[in-house]
């Protein structure tokens, strides 16, 4: 199952899990078939989110639309500090 995996620092925690709900209905259309929202310990200003899809394919097509759509707007994405840093993952094999 591929992850869009997210990580971005915030200036307000509280804020940001608000514009985060709002698109909601976003990532549900888009495929996001299981979120994770978490933040390091001792570290409330900076969220790692991890999404994830059926396939790359619908990983990266979200990541297009937050890139050209949610992080280019300070409305659609209060409290957001600088470029977020993405990778999309694939489940690695297990090394034996």
């Amino acid at each position: 199952m591929p992850t869009l995996h997210i990580e971005h620092a915030v200036t307000d925690f509280g804020t940001w899990s608000a514009a985060f709900g709002r698109f909601a209905e976003a990532r549900q259309q888009a495929g996001v078939r299981q979120q994770r929202v978490q933040r390091p310990a001792g570290d409330p200003n900076y969220v790692v989110i991890d999404l994830d899809f059926d396939s790359v394919e619908e990983a990266a097509g979200f990541l297009s639309f937050l890139q050209a759509k949610v992080w280019t707007s300070s409305a659609s994405s209060p409290a957001l500090i600088g470029a977020p840093q993405t990778r999309i993952l694939e489940l690695a094999e297990p090394i034996s």
